[in-house]
């Protein structure tokens, strides 16, 4: 099995076995802190972890009363990270997430401006319900997540790194939303579907948030540190296989690349932006699960959350009562 890694030759493959030794250990404790914390939605804070590993953004879709918030909340405070939330309404405006210039004047009588800085300079940015907001102000988020600086009257003010933003949406009650562009969707590495607890994880939630000794999480590592990982996850080695199994995923997905289920049902599908997503998190999965080195069957786990929200169904499938995930399951059966 041939192996691909960055052209790097200083690269010393038991110094990156040490280094992943010890990132494992790191990041038990955080799966730890977490867990004590929320219950259940086991394949939610793998994702969400996941995509912050990569170095990523993730939107964070499901019902109200699901934990989205708390979840962001607990990984914020379990990786050391300063958190700002942010409440999406219509009627807030780009300055109120990026910063504004106001006018000071000294004891001279002289007038300047100086920069205030808006909560996008965390280095972890809740962005709750994300598309309550108008257009004008979601697309100020548009050049932090891609650039990671944002421009107040022509001058530049880098973020912190590291830098996430972690946004949540309500499939419900669309009325007064606004849908996230294609363009900024595309920026959000994972969309992560969050679904209603089982029996087991819910009973646990009755009992333990409503006897007053709630827990809470602890900061188990710094963010400098999760920035050494986060370079670590790019330095994996990937199984040729692997490579290959994301490429043909992907460019199977796009309509007129001859695969049968994508022509019929697909308006339009995920760009190269989606391959490097993948590519970028099956290393994070495998160093997630403890491994090495990704495998084909990281691709099929993180293909729906990193394909859906890149493609749209045309009307035939609409017509059909088909969805964005049976599509998917169809491309993944064919690529495995």
């Amino acid at each position: 099995m041939t192996l691909l890694a960055p052209q790097d030759p200083l690269l010393d493959a038991d110094a990156i076995i040490a280094e992943a030794e010890s990132a494992l250990a790191d990041i038990a404790k955080v799966k730890h802190s977490v867990g004590r914390v929320i219950f259940g939605q086991e394949s939610v804070v793998e994702q969400s972890l996941v995509a912050i590993l990569s170095g990523g953004h993730a939107v964070l879709v499901g019902v109200p009363g699901l934990a989205k918030t708390k979840l962001v909340d607990t990984l914020g405070t379990a990786l050391g990270l300063d958190a700002r939330r942010v409440q999406f309404t219509p009627d807030l405006m780009p300055s109120d997430i990026v910063g504004t210039e106001v006018m000071d004047t000294d004891e001279n009588g002289r007038r300047s401006f100086r920069f205030v800085r808006g909560p996008v300079f965390a280095q972890l940015l809740m962005a709750d319900e994300i598309n309550r907001a108008s257009p004008r102000t979601q697309s100020a988020l548009l050049q932090s997540m891609q650039e990671y600086h944002v421009t107040v009257a022509g001058e530049r003010h880098d973020l912190p790194a590291p830098f996430h933003v972690l946004a949540t949406q309500n499939p419900l009650e669309q009325e007064g939303t606004y849908p996230l562009p294609e363009a900024q969707l595309d920026r959000f590495l994972m969309q992560i579907d969050v679904f209603y607890p089982d029996l087991e994880a819910e009973r646990r939630i009755v009992m333990e948030t409503t006897s007053g000794g709630e827990q809470h999480a602890e900061a188990v590592v710094t963010a400098e540190r999760l920035r050494e990982i986060q370079r670590l996850v790019r330095r994996m080695p990937v199984p040729e296989t692997v490579v290959e199994t994301i490429l043909s995923l992907v460019r199977s997905a796009r309509p007129g690349s001859g695969h049968a289920e994508a022509d019929a049902h697909i308006s339009w599908g995920p760009g190269p932006r989606a391959s490097q997503a993948l590519m970028t998190c099956v290393r994070a999965r495998a160093l997630y699960e403890g491994r090495l080195a990704p495998s084909v069957d990281d691709v099929m786990a993180l293909a729906e959350p990193i394909l859906q929200h890149r493609m749209a169904l045309n009307f035939a499938a609409r017509a059909e009562g088909k969805s964005v995930r049976d599509v998917i399951a169809v491309l993944k059966r064919d690529a495995a």
